[in-house]
């Protein structure tokens, strides 16, 4: 039986499988302590703000030790396992994992700190090239360290390590250090609120808030104290938001604070559009291809842009300039169960009927089982959600950040109609247009919104005006 030594246990970081994420929360692990890994094996599913990720191993290797269990959010540039990578065998007696205390893996992390740097999915943060002088000093071993650790977790420590008193180190994230360093605000002299004792950025900010003046105020009866509501908590449920949860709902506070919206309505006969749905679905072109509403909304859009490409925009705050979009990125909002995510399709404007039908499929297909990947969902340039597959009739929609507009379609209902001077049951449906008003004003907007209405409405149009 091999013995292993530190210096063939490779550590596997947790790499930046978005573009500038700060973590990700471990799902699943694949692997387990012993098993041998090969180079590009799937390890770990992590999930970040965007999308679920799966992780692969760049080294062969025995894995020695899971550094967090399932559920646990992780830093970028964390180690998240241990690899022997000599060839041998783990030991009968392995070292504990950290996995029970991922506080002390966060401090073991951040006494190196290293640069981050761009890297591939799977292959973790690089090391820095920069070499530290070695420190003056007694020599202690790692499992004495290891077993020092323990000890103070128990509850009763040994002066056998180290000959003077260690003062603990407050636990912060690396972003929260930073915004107390920039304060001037000692973490020592922080009350930490967070689980497990981790001081916060509300922490920070309260221990410079200036305290407020005290004043001297008269007397007076103290008034009836309502009393406090209780409730049953035994019958409530919370879950932690985070994940694609927590950056949908930053986006949107984001969006709807920042760009002023605008929304418009328009209730359409889309009778002959259903006509023309079922008759594609009988099309030899259109074999085996998804065929719905839906196909020819994103086509009269994709033609109303077209006829009005202003609406195809965005707005930069900081140089101060509209983005005309010379292409478009047709975004599909979809629900999925990790939340709601809305990937798009690339270039949508050059595609033919029949290949935005395929990529329509594609993307749902994909969304649905939660393989959507980070980058499918940057870069959109105009969105649809479509509310009317819920039975609702439309609604007011929030745009997609870095978007100028984005149109919810409601619910087609049969309904009386006024057609051709005689009231008569008819396909009908609400749309509502979102739009910048920092951008598209009501003109632009209400031209935009009456183009995608009248296309449905005579869906021949679209031979017309494409």
């Amino acid at each position: 039986m091999t013995t292993m030594t530190e210096a063939s246990v490779r550590e596997f970081k947790m790499p930046d499988v978005g573009e500038g994420l700060t973590e990700a929360e471990i799902l699943k692990w694949y692997v387990q302590v012993g098993d041998k890994v090969t180079d590009g094996q799937v390890v770990c599913e992590v999930e970040t703000a965007k999308a679920a990720v799966e992780l692969p191993i760049p080294y062969d290797g025995v894995v020695r030790e899971l550094r967090f269990p399932e559920g646990t959010t992780v830093d970028v540039g964390m180690s998240i396992i241990a690899v022997d990578v000599s060839g041998g065998e783990l030991p009968a007696v392995a070292e504990p994992e950290v996995a029970a205390a991922p506080a002390a893996a966060a401090e073991e992390e951040e006494a190196e700190p290293q640069k981050r740097q761009p890297v591939l999915v799977g292959y973790g943060v690089a090391a820095s090239s920069t070499k530290r002088r070695p420190r003056k000093g007694p020599e202690v071993t790692v499992s004495a360290v290891a077993q020092a650790v323990q000890s103070e977790l128990n509850g009763h420590g040994t002066a056998a390590v180290a000959p003077a008193p260690v003062k603990e180190r407050p636990l912060a994230k690396p972003p929260v250090r930073k915004l107390a360093k920039d304060l001037g605000v000692d973490l020592a002299t922080v009350t930490p609120s967070g689980p497990d004792g981790i001081i916060t950025r509300e922490d920070v900010h309260a221990a410079v808030a200036p305290a407020e003046p005290v004043t001297e105020v008269p007397t007076v009866p103290a008034p009836a104290v309502a009393p406090v509501p209780t409730y049953d908590t035994s019958r409530e449920t919370r879950i932690p938001v985070k994940g694609v949860r927590k950056a949908t709902a930053q986006a949107m506070i984001g969006s709807a604070f920042t760009a002023p919206h605008v929304t418009e309505f328009v209730t359409v006969d889309v009778t002959r559009t259903m006509k023309l749905v079922e008759e594609l679905k009988q099309d030899k072109e259109f074999q085996g291809l998804r065929v719905n509403p839906l196909l020819l909304i994103a086509k009269a859009i994709l033609v109303a842009i077209r006829r009005n490409p202003d609406i195809n925009a965005s707005w930069d705050e900081a140089a101060q300039e509209i983005v005309l979009k010379h292409y478009v990125n047709l975004g599909i909002a979809a629900a999925t169960p990790r939340g709601l995510i809305v990937p798009n399709i690339k270039d949508a404007q050059s595609k033919t009927l029949p290949q935005l039908s395929e990529a329509l499929g594609d993307l749902v297909t994909t969304a649905r089982e939660g393989k959507t990947s980070p980058a499918a969902m940057q870069g959109g340039t105009i969105t649809i959600t479509n509310v009317g597959v819920f039975g609702v009739d439309t609604g007011t929609p929030i745009l997609n950040p870095g978007e100028s507009a984005i149109l919810a379609v409601g619910a087609i209902k049969l309904q009386p109609w006024v057609h051709k001077g005689k009231i008569k049951p008819r396909q009908v449906t609400t749309l509502a247009l979102s739009f910048d008003h920092r951008l598209v004003d009501g003109e632009l907007g209400s031209k935009f919104l009456a183009d995608v209405a009248a296309i449905l409405e005579q869906p021949k149009r679209l031979m017309t005006w494409a």
